[in-house]
């Protein structure tokens, strides 16, 4: 097999979100509004732009080597394909999607249960056949192209829609009954490239530097020189994600200390480390935190 990854990008909402973590990752990736076929910074990658739907299908048949995809669609899909990691990101926040059972707000509904006979739209038609399989529930379900909305209670008795935060839930007056599943993006391969020295070597390399963008959410790393003495009352009230680096400085009695906190304590946090005597403090971003 030749040095080249055939990468499969999700296409629709997740775009935008993929493309800016892999730019923290290290890989720049350039999308035309006329084209499927991105290009990236990355000579040996072959990159596709593919609904996230239909995705797991294409890795699972071999066409493309690997692709990034919600846990939801390989399932829906059936596609018998290498996890190589939960991304856990989204369109709108860091929180997994959910796929839930709706209805009217004044619906009578309460349960699975009292739905059967009953008719419901969704795009995730093989999830929710299998899902009322497992509930003992028999019940219609169509297959919706979108705007699932819209369809209770004129047309169906009920909706089966993935949502992250429940807001387009509640401000259609609709009421959520239960959930189905819950569904992160996942990084995935064919079971055969994977079988592949130089690409199982690459598809590594990619999953640690994506993990690292995602571990360097919300964090910042912290410099700053410090009087020796106050150090053992530094590390007391430093929250550390590991023992801060401590070096000594050219001047004696004086340590340069460096560290990673959560961004949202930065705030609460400097202003001690200037009372314990800290100077020359920085704060600066990060892209990626490698464990």
């Amino acid at each position: 097999m030749s040095n080249t990854l055939k990468l499969a990008l999700p296409k629709g909402s997740l775009q935008d979100a993929t493309i800016e973590l892999f730019r923290k990752a290290g890989f720049s990736i350039y999308v035309s509004s006329r084209s499927y076929k991105p290009a990236s910074d990355d000579e040996s990658l072959c990159l596709y732009l593919i609904r996230a739907q239909e995705i797991g299908r294409y890795v699972h048949q071999g066409f493309i080597d690997c692709g990034i995809t919600g846990k939801d669609w390989i399932y829906e899909n059936r596609a018998d394909v290498e996890v190589l990691a939960d991304l856990q990101y989204s369109k709108a926040t860091s929180k997994p999607t959910r796929w839930v059972l709706v209805v009217p707000e004044d619906s009578p509904v309460r349960t699975v249960q009292d739905l059967a006979g009953k008719r419901i739209a969704t795009e995730g038609v093989g999830i929710t056949e299998r899902w009322l399989a497992e509930k003992g529930v028999q019940a219609e379900v169509e297959f919706s192209w979108g705007a699932t909305e819209v369809k209770v209670p004129d047309l169906v008795d009920a909706i089966v829609d993935v949502t992250e935060t429940g807001s387009s839930i509640r401000a259609n007056k609709l009421r959520i009954v239960d959930t189905l599943m819950i569904s992160c993006p996942q990084f995935i391969a064919n079971k055969a490239a994977m079988r592949d020295e130089w690409k199982r070597r690459k598809l590594a390399n990619i999953v640690m530097m994506l993990k690292g963008a995602l571990e360097a959410r919300g964090k910042v790393g912290l410099k700053m020189n410090l009087p020796e003495a106050s150090l053992e009352n530094l590390v007391k009230a430093l929250p550390s994600l590991r023992r801060p680096t401590v070096s000594p400085l050219s001047e004696e009695g004086w340590l340069a200390v460096e560290t990673v906190i959560d961004e949202s304590v930065a705030r609460d946090m400097i202003p001690q480390l200037k009372e314990l005597g800290a100077e020359g403090i920085i704060e600066y971003p990060l892209n990626k935190l490698v464990y």
